[in-house]
């Protein structure tokens, strides 16, 4: 779990704007496309590896990956979730 004074204090990498936490049915439905090898990164890499967690930027477009508790803030790893149906 991101500890709530460091979700406070993050922000997107690429826009500055806010981040929030991603509902547990968001994350459930990411971890699917995960298995699936459905689901890319803004690289363009398949996504390996279940996340523990994510963290949605304000405008919905994008979610960034939390893994062993740790969220990954690069632009390159995050998810577009406009794949995410």
């Amino acid at each position: 779990m991101v500890h709530p004074e460091l979700l406070e204090i993050l922000v997107c990498p690429e826009n500055k704007t806010p981040v929030r936490l991603a509902d547990a049915e968001l994350v459930a439905k990411a971890n699917a496309a995960i298995e699936g090898r459905k689901l890319t990164n803004r690289a363009g890499a398949v996504v390996e590896g279940k996340l523990d967690g994510g963290l949605v930027r304000e405008d919905g477009a994008y979610m960034y990956p939390i893994r062993d508790d740790i969220p990954v803030m690069l632009i390159d790893e995050a998810i577009p979730l406009a794949q995410i149906k």
